[in-house]
């Protein structure tokens, strides 16, 4: 059913593949097959690089439609379906929609399951997708680490040396490939979440936090899982979780949520505090120092003036 993206990924890594091999590069080598599938990650996510500010954007206009979230829902809070139906309709007045949040996540996971696809029909021998008995010859005996781009921590000791890997180095580059995934996974998300936190009193209800606060907890999962996995497809994860992390530090800094404005002008004002004592502020007067008169004796007080001696 889905082997026209198959098709796709496949013919896109192969050509990727191809590219690197004419620019010197060892066309049955590890380097040669990871860095097509670091090439095929980074393509991607400069696709969807729209769709991630998009949902930036959806997540501030939530932040300013709280305040009318948070009447209807004590408006109808004995009345959940009524409370639904009202705030479907302010989503729909404001033209906002909140599942957008969660866009890129699913459009990442077709290419992810497509890849996955692939490099399994490489391992198994199979030459479809677009791939020749040379490739999946080439791609069979490429080592990454000493680990083969097709090979599982699953796969039996009899495959791993078939490929002509240390099946102990192997099984080990995986286990660390694993680790490196789930922490890079927990990391992306927690990066996210910590910018929504302002957001997140507020948006319980809200289904790209919620979506994003469980996938942050089944981080640790994605590494059991990535046992699995094809190095290939665990290569193909982490260096979108790089990319993630990178471009929403990016992003974040060109486009810093309200809530964080606060804290860099208090930041701001903080260092013009310290020179409270030698400058006076704006709105501040100078103290003006009126000099008192010194007291004189009486007997000059009364000499001075005719009038006091009679």
């Amino acid at each position: 059913m889905l082997d026209w993206l198959y098709n796709i990924v496949a013919w896109v890594l192969i050509h990727i593949h191809s590219g690197l091999t004419y620019l010197g590069l060892d066309p049955d080598s590890g380097w040669a097959w990871g860095l097509s599938i670091v090439t095929l990650t980074v393509l991607m996510r400069l696709i969807m690089v729209p769709l991630f500010v998009k949902q930036m954007h959806t997540q501030r206009k939530m932040q300013e439609m709280q305040p009318q979230m948070m009447k209807l829902r004590e408006r109808y809070k004995n009345d959940k379906q009524r409370q639904q139906q009202e705030l479907m309709k302010l989503y729909q007045e404001s033209g906002t929609n909140p599942v957008m949040g969660c866009l890129p996540l699913l459009l990442q996971m077709p290419v992810f399951f497509a890849l996955f696809s692939v490099l399994r029909s490489v391992a198994q021998g199979n030459a479809q997708y677009g791939f020749t008995e040379e490739l999946v010859h080439s791609a069979q005996g490429a080592l990454i680490f000493h680990a083969p781009l097709a090979a599982q921590f699953t796969s039996s000791t009899e495959e791993l040396a078939q490929y002509g890997a240390d099946p102990i180095m192997a099984k080990i580059v995986i286990a660390i490939a694993c680790v490196i995934m789930g922490s890079t996974t927990f990391i992306s998300m927690r990066q996210s979440l910590k910018r929504s936190s302002v957001q997140m009193a507020s948006m319980a209800d809200n289904p790209m936090v919620q979506s994003q606060k469980i996938m942050m907890y089944m981080a640790p999962a994605f590494g059991l899982f990535g046992l699995g996995m094809p190095i290939g497809v665990l290569i193909y994860w982490v260096s979108s979780n790089i990319w993630t992390m990178g471009q929403q530090h990016f992003l974040y800094k060109m486009h810093p949520a309200p809530g964080e404005e606060p804290a860099a002008s208090g930041a701001a004002k903080g260092g013009l505090g310290k020179g409270k004592d030698t400058q006076p502020e704006a709105g501040e007067q100078p103290k003006i120092e009126r000099k008192q008169p010194k007291k004189q004796p009486r007997s000059k007080r009364s000499g001075g003036n005719p009038q006091n001696r009679h």
